[in-house]
């Protein structure tokens, strides 16, 4: 890359119109925000993108406050040293729509090229490679893809490409038939023309509005209320049309790829991100064997500000957060651990997620069977005073919480 290129990346955060999946826990922080690994969501892809060269700035899109991301981007922007801006939409404007509204802001450093990633992604954001991948193609777009079973393919958007130029050939959003076991990951980098593409998408839209408004003015209005015409959406209205017209192009990634819906899959994507340090920030990674620190299992991630009797024993796939307090004894395995919690003597954690504030008493255990794609396969504890009993009649108190706020 000539150091006169210059690369741009924009995440889209949504909203709090959506989420809802994603509650107890949305409640209290705005679902981007909330911590896998001991960072907050939008942090990994943030972090991806620091390795992209010629890379001058990072846009977060959405329709938060701005004050809710406010305090997150001025820290994030200080430890990349990259100017890191959120832009709040008006309102929701669909995945390419979003792009288009903010694009004189985007292109105000005259970019060759563009990344969008979407914050609810798990993956290893092969970034730097998905480039070079681009640039040989010489589309307008490319798009990272991964394979996924039969079974769950029509859960996401499916595609065929060529399988020598890696040509995108058709896209269909969720179809209701199988088309192929190749999906989208929603991560893209695209030129400049992206936005040309959605220019005459929103060209085409008001010509048939109207048309529309010319023949049946009520018919119009019905169909604007769902979709109105300055809504743009990228797989629809960007990718489907576009397949097979040598513009967007594939990059397969074999790593691992998940979508963060729910509390669950939060917690399985803990995982996934905490075995990455292993290769990328081992220095985020807990030691420890029992005797001056707590007995560590697998990988696990301790803020520097909680405290953990050394008895304890925690691991695998655990992340404590900031001023939580682990007591004696206490068994802690694929659970995240959020801010100033404490959890007592002796207690049992596993599958679960504790929100903030909780306190966990003696002897208390907190399960779920671990199915992250199942509604109670992660016990939730939302921010709350919970306080689940110490002893009863010399007794064990074993309490199995499914779902509680």
């Amino acid at each position: 890359m000539e150091n006169s290129e210059k690369v741009v990346a924009v995440i889209m955060v949504g909203g709090p119109t959506k989420g809802t999946r994603f509650r107890p826990l949305s409640f209290n922080i705005p679902k981007p925000l909330f911590p896998l690994a001991g960072q907050p969501m939008v942090h990994h892809p943030i972090s991806a993108c620091k390795k992209i060269p010629n890379l001058a700035q990072i846009f977060l899109l959405g329709f938060y406050e701005e004050r809710e991301f406010a305090l997150y981007v001025s820290s994030i922007s200080n430890e990349l040293k990259l100017p890191v801006r959120y832009l709040k939409e008006d309102k929701p404007h669909g995945s390419a729509g979003g792009l288009y509204y903010f694009r004189d802001i985007i292109m105000e450093d005259c970019p060759s090229h563009i990344f969008l990633l979407n914050c609810d992604v798990c993956c290893s954001f092969p970034l730097p490679s998905m480039l070079d991948a681009h640039k040989r193609y010489g589309g307008m777009g490319t798009m990272l893809v991964i394979k996924v079973s039969a079974e769950s393919a029509n859960q996401f958007g499916e595609l065929v490409s060529d399988p020598t130029t890696n040509e995108l050939l058709h896209y269909t959003e969720k179809p209701e038939t199988f088309v192929s076991d190749l999906i989208n990951c929603g991560v893209y980098v695209f030129t400049p023309d992206i936005f040309t593409a959605i220019h005459d998408v929103y060209i085409n839209q008001e010509g048939r509005a109207n048309l529309r408004r010319v023949s049946n003015f009520e018919t119009f209005q019905s169909a604007t209320r769902t979709i109105p015409v300055d809504f743009v959406r990228l797989d629809q209205d960007i990718l489907s049309p576009l397949a097979g017209k040598k513009q967007l192009y594939t990059y397969e990634t074999t790593d691992f790829w998940e979508q963060i819906k729910t509390p669950g899959m939060s917690l399985k994507c803990s995982e996934l991100y905490l075995a990455q340090f292993r290769y990328t920030s081992l220095d985020l990674l807990a030691s420890g064997d029992g005797k001056k620190k707590a007995t560590i299992v697998g990988d696990v991630y301790i803020h520097p500000s909680a405290k953990v009797h050394p008895s304890a024993k925690l691991g695998p796939n655990v992340s404590i957060s900031a001023n939580v307090r682990v007591g004696a004894g206490v068994r802690l395995s694929s659970c995240i651990i959020l801010d100033d919690v404490e959890i007592k003597e002796n207690a049992f954690v596993t599958n679960s997620i504790i929100g903030w504030k909780s306190s966990l008493g003696r002897w208390s255990h907190v399960q779920a069977d671990g199915n992250y794609d199942s509604k109670l396969g992660t016990t939730i504890l939302g921010k709350c005073k919970a306080y689940i009993v110490r002893l009863l009649h010399q007794s064990v108190a074993k309490i199995r919480l499914k779902q509680t706020v």
